[in-house]
């Protein structure tokens, strides 16, 4: 008799650290925070941490290695995020890998001309709106500072624009404590009151402390507001090395981890078990440019190594990939992209930002994002694993085979292949003279038409009348309002 198995599948993973680098890096990061201290430019975040029982020493604030604890035992080990429809669709938690574009480029490759131009508030929107459309990209980001809008206001504005464009998670930036509230206005109403909001959160704040060491007053309004209202929260410090950290990546994580342990803090201070998702960005500035290099090697070795720190504390992580320092969407970017993409599977990085950069997070890229959408569909059937089961065996299927003669039309084949071999959007496998009737099209040329397509048949649902109604008095009140210098 046949014997049955029972189907297994076996993911790979990627470890960086050993147990004892962990426990080392652990230690110095506990150093950093309770002899060296760090910088609070906020009387409120510096009164919270005093009062539970760090201490001052001049201008710096120490935090001691109870406090740490005690907020990591508090952190949740996961956060449920949803869409702005209710729907949970991005639960962080170990194991689960989510990716998505980034923020603040000032330049993007304009999709119909394709020519590189200053961001506008339209594109926030019509990245959203691509972003919606791709079935790999789990998360919207706004790609862009808009130059079209008061420079006071281009967040707010950012943000309405993101969820008109898609209903998919949301992370978020803001000025200060005034744009946070303007911001949480908005969501409550789209998700019908602050109760349904902090049930089912579709919004994440996106805020860093300054590398190294300096916490100022508005990324700390902003965390510690997030954390009063219950919003989930991402501090990550950006100790890149050689620049806002030590040239070695072993020092720039052990400084990133203390930093970003000092959010984590002051967030359960606030309020414990505020959703906190950790991680850093540890890019290399390079030597001899000084830009901050987004594809690098560095990038994605030391988000395998903080991944690893993630897992021993037991907290979701951020991460960065899909992101090159190409000015063009050419060969260097996509293997800067699909390198960086695999080291996020393999390392199981839980959200994962920067999707669709080029030109070392200058410029937005519609072409590269489509194409990163590729990459992370086919890089997903590798890292998901061979599945080893009575139905992948095919014993039935080979015992039927005549010598020589194939699998094609076999019923194994007609009942199986849609999902047991991936198949490609833009990547290219033509023949060669149907490929050279069809226009000899690069990649490239692929991944606008598909973008360009996407956005002429794809909207999101629109926005409720009460949320459209919200937004025009947030925006009138701002309008009104003096701006401070």
């Amino acid at each position: 008799m046949t014997e049955q198995i029972a189907c297994s599948t076996y993911r790979p993973t990627l470890r960086m650290l050993s147990d004892e680098q962990i426990r080392t890096i652990h230690s110095a990061s506990l150093d950093i925070l309770s002899a060296t201290g760090i910088e609070l430019r906020s009387d409120r975040a510096r009164r919270l941490l005093l009062d539970a029982g760090a201490s001052q020493a001049g201008s710096r604030i120490l935090i001691p290695e109870r406090l740490v604890m005690q907020a990591l035992a508090s952190a949740p080990s996961r956060i449920p995020m949803h869409n702005r429809l209710g729907e949970l669709t991005m639960p962080l938690e170990e194991g689960k890998v989510f990716f998505g574009p980034g923020s603040d480029c000032p330049f993007t490759v304009d999709v119909e001309t394709r020519e590189r131009r200053a961001s506008v508030a339209a594109d926030v929107e019509r990245f959203a709106q691509l972003c919606d459309a791709l079935p790999n990209i789990d998360f919207v980001m706004s790609m862009g500072i808009p130059s079209d809008v008061p420079t006071m206001d281009h967040y707010v504005h950012s943000f309405i624009r993101m969820i008109r464009g898609s209903v998919k998670p949301n992370v978020y930036t803001a000025r200060d404590r005034r744009d946070m509230e303007a911001i949480y206005r908005i969501a409550c109403a789209v998700a019908g009151g602050e109760a349904e909001l902090r049930a089912r959160p579709f919004l994440m704040l996106y805020a860093e402390p300054i590398s190294p060491l300096l916490y100022n007053e508005e990324s700390l309004d902003n965390l510690l507001f997030c954390a009063e209202k219950g919003i989930p929260v991402a501090y990550p410090p950006s100790p890149n090395t050689g620049g806002g950290g030590p040239i070695t990546v072993a020092g720039a994580i052990a400084l990133g981890n203390a930093e970003c342990l000092a959010g984590l803090v002051l967030t359960q201070l606030v309020r414990p078990g505020t959703p906190f998702l950790y991680g850093m960005n540890v890019a290399a500035l390079d030597m001899q440019t000084t830009i901050i290099a987004y594809g690098a090697p560095d990038w994605g070795q030391a988000m395998a190594a903080f991944g690893d720190m993630a897992r021993h504390y037991r907290l979701p992580f951020w991460g960065g990939a899909g992101a090159s320092d190409s000015k063009v969407v050419d060969a260097q970017a996509g293997f800067e992209a699909t390198s960086t993409i695999m080291t996020a599977f393999l390392s199981r990085c839980n959200l994962v930002h920067d999707v669709g950069y080029i030109e070392y997070g200058s410029t937005s890229s519609m072409e590269l994002l489509v194409i990163c959408d590729e990459i992370i569909g086919h890089t997903r059937f590798i890292v998901d694993g061979v599945e080893v089961s009575e139905r992948t065996l095919a014993r039935a299927a080979i015992g039927r085979a005549r010598p020589g003669a194939g699998f094609f039309a076999d019923d194994h084949t007609l009942e199986n292949w849609k999902w047991a071999q991936w198949r490609p959007r833009v990547v290219d496998r033509m023949r060669y003279a149907n490929w050279a009737a069809k226009g000899s099209k690069d990649m490239a040329t692929r991944a606008n038409e598909r973008a360009r397509r996407l956005l002429k048949e794809h909207h999101a649902p629109p926005l409720s009348a009460e949320a459209e109604a919200t937004i025009a008095e947030v925006l009138r009140q701002r309008f009104e309002a003096p701006v401070l210098a």
